[in-house]
């Protein structure tokens, strides 16, 4: 068993210590809802800024307010000072080391913002840059390609905008919902065969998308690009075809039947359509509906595990992908 394996199936326990960490996320958002900020910014590299992508969508979706992508540079290169005053600013990253985050949440505590970190180490130089801290509590992950840090991160993404929000948390379901998860071994054999691939999401689906395709990119050599599956339909999808397939992750929500629109059209032009949650040229099972949010976690597990499959099939080592490191630290 490979050490990224090993660390997907820690998934469901990295879920179950979120859920044990509810009472300092409800610290947090405490904290934000006396803030009532008038919008957000959040920044991130690699897999975390798939999960700012994730919480952007929930957090535009469920408050109704702005939340943008940072651009780290301002700050690291251009030195440029940002007015943020009244905003939320959110500093997302496992190790907590990368300077141009550090320098990020620094400019963003000096131009006002209530600054955050959901980090994986609380003695991290990203945490003690920003005022509130939120620890994943995934515990150490030893292999290269983040999956449990990444399903942490989502978790108490989600269980944060849950509890700012005031809405139900209802997330008590999701550990065992992991360890279920199904496996996919047709996306598997898909990746074996094809150097390309299309992943598709909508709403909070897009940053799960984005995770799966920079996923293949680092540890199979697979050229994934992720879309929204609106963007797909304004020209991407010329690139579709029988050497060029498509993953479609659908969650049970207000997406689904524009994702599952856009599906006829690529299925006549001879793709693959391989459907999560839907009807393609192939349907990967996924569990009964239960939380359209916490179920693309459950998606993403499975995507993992083909993912992790396929790149041993293409003759790569999951756990040593070339040209990438444990802790990337970016300027």
């Amino acid at each position: 068993m490979s050490l990224m394996l090993d660390e997907i199936g820690e998934a469901s326990a990295a879920a179950t210590r979120v859920l044990a960490n509810m009472p300092a996320i409800a610290a947090v958002a405490a904290r934000i809802q006396g803030l009532a900020p008038r919008f957000v910014v959040v920044a991130a590299r690699g897999s975390s800024s798939h999960a700012g992508t994730y919480l952007r969508s929930l957090i535009g979706r469920d408050l109704g307010l702005a939340a943008a992508a940072s651009m780290p540079s301002l700050a690291s290169v251009y030195q440029r000072p940002q007015h943020l005053a009244g905003a939320l600013f959110i500093a997302i990253s496992q190790s907590g080391r990368s300077p141009d985050l550090i320098a990020t949440a620094e400019q963003a505590r000096a131009g006002g913002a209530l600054t955050l970190a959901i980090v994986n180490d609380i003695t991290s130089p990203l945490a003690t840059a920003c005022e509130l801290v939120l620890d994943i509590k995934a515990g150490p992950e030893r292999s290269v390609a983040a999956t449990k840090t990444v399903i942490a991160t989502l978790a108490t993404g989600l269980a944060l905008l849950r509890l700012w929000a005031s809405l139900p948390v209802g997330m008590d379901a999701l550990p065992a919902r992991l360890a279920k998860a199904p496996d996919w071994p047709a996306l598997a054999e898909a990746l074996t065969a094809h150097a390309n691939i299309f992943i598709i999401g909508r709403g909070p689906g897009l940053g799960i998308a984005k995770e799966v395709a920079l996923k293949l990119a680092e540890t199979c050599g697979v050229a994934a690009i992720a879309h929204s599956a609106a963007e797909l339909a304004h020209g991407p999808m010329a690139l579709a075809g029988p050497n060029f397939p498509v993953l479609a992750l659908m969650q049970d929500d207000a997406t689904r039947p524009h994702t599952e629109a856009l599906l006829p059209s690529l299925i006549a032009r001879g793709t693959p359509v391989l459907a999560a949650g839907g009807s393609g040229t192939v349907t990967l099972p996924v569990l009964p509906p239960a939380d359209p949010d916490a179920d693309l976690l459950v998606m993403l597990v499975s995507a993992y595990r083909a993912i992790e499959a396929a790149a041993r099939a293409r003759g790569r080592d999951p756990d040593r992908p070339p040209a990438l490191q444990k802790v990337t630290q970016t300027t």
